[in-house]
């Protein structure tokens, strides 16, 4: 029998489109040949469920993460992400803050990164100035400035995609375009922003006050409510919060629902799921997702087959929280969990928090997408 070592590169080729991606380096370790083949990353990695970014490790300079399908952590030397703060993920790309209030974009498997021009200034929202003056440092701070951010397109794929945040004490929607000097802020509506999508060429976005709204680009970049009406809680109420999904082409709307616990602390209950139809102006209340499952938090939305995925649970709903706590050492981690749609529970977690370092960043979903 040949040695492994012997096979054909036809055959190595073919059998690193069944890998996942750690299993693509532990194939290039093997040997050489098999390391010339791994390197030239002819086929993608092989499904698997998205991973959570953890904490920054002071001593090591590296970086956590965690496999969801192999319950396993990894420490990645990613230099441009120490000292950061993550606060959003879209096409497998992380958006990072320093102490400065300035921002990467980066891929942290390829290490690609763009530079990102200065946030929209702290001085025009007197709440965080107060947040200063109450004794609150930049490292705690940096984690309430930027809510969310996402991406329009992969940069991989186009280079000319659109970024959009929600930043302030309001949430506000602003973007940026590669070779932009600065973002351009979007005229909004008097009450803060809850989740933005990017959904069939159009960035949408679910204000507070229940009203549905897309930017419009033309002259200068506004908010347009579209008129349909909401039928949940408006999410200024204790506990509410909600998510927008482009799932298999349908925009899904979200509603997280929660009660509070000490330390000013929000505890999840359950979730609703409807549809709205904007071109018929109604909408529909879904039950289940087909058998997929959605990974909610402040990453882009992802949506995994879970038939593809044997661990992955049925019409099952991962969630994160992404809602600052009073305490620093518990931040976003103190409600995690996976909601069944079919029998409408909470599951219990996918993940036992280890409280090792100070948990200044909340867990953030991530798809790895290294070539």
């Amino acid at each position: 029998m040949a040695a492994w070592s012997d096979l054909t590169f036809d055959v190595l080729e073919h059998i690193t489109g069944f890998l996942p991606l750690p299993d693509h380096y532990r194939f290039g370790a093997v040997c050489k040949n098999w390391r010339l083949i791994s390197k030239q990353r002819r086929h993608p990695p092989a499904p698997q469920l998205p991973w959570l970014v953890l904490e920054d490790d002071k001593k090591t300079r590296t970086r956590k993460f965690y496999s969801l399908s192999e319950a396993k952590h990894y420490s990645l030397d990613i230099p441009e992400l120490h000292g950061r703060y993550i606060c959003g993920s879209s096409h497998g790309w992380l958006f990072a803050i320093d102490l400065k209030i300035t921002g990467i974009l980066i891929n942290p498997f390829t290490r690609e990164c763009y530079e990102l021009p200065p946030f929209p200034p702290w001085d025009e929202y007197p709440n965080v100035t107060s947040l200063i003056e109450n004794g609150y440092t930049f490292e705690e701070l940096q984690t309430r400035y930027v809510y969310k951010a996402i991406l329009s397109h992969d940069p991989k794929e186009k280079s000319d995609f659109t970024a959009m945040i929600m930043f302030g004490v309001m949430n506000e929607p602003a973007f940026w375009r590669p070779g932009d000097s600065s973002w351009t802020v979007i005229d909004g509506l008097d009450c803060s922003m809850d989740d933005i999508l990017y959904y069939k060429g159009n960035f949408y976005l679910i204000a507070a006050c229940n009203l549905l709204c897309v930017v419009d680009f033309e002259c200068k970049p506004k908010l347009v409510e579209v008129g349909i009406e909401i039928p949940i809680r408006i999410s200024v109420e204790v506990g509410i919060q909600r998510f927008l999904v482009d799932f298999n082409g349908h925009m899904l709307l979200i509603e997280r629902s929660g009660h509070s616990v000490e330390n000013y602390k929000v505890i999840t209950d359950g979730f609703v799921v409807i549809e709205p139809k904007l071109e018929q102006n109604c909408y529909d209340t879904w039950y289940d997702i087909d058998g997929y499952a959605l990974f909610l938090g402040r990453n882009a939305c992802i949506h995994i087959d879970s038939c593809r995925l044997p661990k992955c649970k049925k019409n099952g709903i991962y969630f994160t929280h992404p809602i600052e706590s009073q305490s620093p050492n518990e931040f976003g981690f103190h409600d995690l969990g996976v909601f069944d749609m079919i029998t409408n529970k909470i599951m219990g977690t996918f993940y036992s928090v280890e409280k090792v370092f100070p948990q200044v960043d909340s867990p953030v979903w991530i798809t790895p997408n290294p070539w």
